[in-house]
């Protein structure tokens, strides 16, 4: 089967992309506005890009009628956001603060989602999330730059909480442990915690 991009709807576009480019993690982010209005919102169009620094990013879609995220609004104006890893329990809770609130509205209080200080940005973390991430904004661009569909977000982690209970021997975070949401076509979820899973060594020569 052959698709032709240029020929097809952008809603249509989205779906085969989203259901082809999986599993994506889900980033839990974090902001407040000028005002102090804290917001909380779920991405999946997400990924570590570098560890030199240590940065994310993240790309909130434009909203139907044009306007931009809360999310994107609140790091502009204020420089921080936290991203926060989404487990499995907390599924519901994170689907919860996908609805669009008005600004005003914090999700935190609306969806009761305890809050937890951070401890180098402005933005309170999820207390329950197994990792938060504290992070600046770097840049925010509109893309594609003629009729900006999107924000990608680039963040620069400048410190992060763990749940203990999810490190390994080695004190690094266990896949299992964790048991994180990805997101997956649709409204299909997937989770790190899989006997589907397998380990895989680099091939030999490779530290070289």
């Amino acid at each position: 089967m052959f698709l032709d991009f240029s020929q097809v709807d952008p809603r249509q576009a989205y779906s085969w992309l989203a259901s082809a480019v999986i599993p994506r993690p889900v980033a839990w982010v974090s902001t407040i506005s000028a005002a102090g209005v804290s917001n909380l919102a779920p991405f999946s169009f997400f990924q570590m890009i570098t560890g030199k620094p240590p940065t994310l990013m993240i790309s909130p879609l434009v909203q139907r009628d044009g306007g931009i995220k809360d999310t994107v609004r609140n790091a502009q104006e204020t420089g921080q956001l936290v991203v926060n890893l989404v487990s499995f329990e907390m599924a519901d809770a994170m689907n919860e603060t996908s609805f669009s609130y008005d600004a005003d509205i914090s999700e935190f209080e609306q969806c009761g989602i305890a809050a937890a200080p951070s401890s180098l940005v402005r933005p309170p973390r999820v207390a329950a999330a197994p990792v938060s991430l504290e992070c600046e904004l770097v840049s925010c661009t509109p893309y594609p730059a003629d009729a900006p569909s999107c924000h990608i977000l680039l963040g620069r982690v400048l410190a992060a909480h763990f749940d203990e209970s999810i490190l390994n021997d080695k004190q690094l975070p266990d896949p299992v442990k964790l048991n994180l949401l990805s997101r997956m076509g649709g409204d299909w979820y997937g989770r790190t915690r899989s006997d589907a899973n397998f380990a895989l060594s680099r091939p030999r020569g490779w530290e070289k």
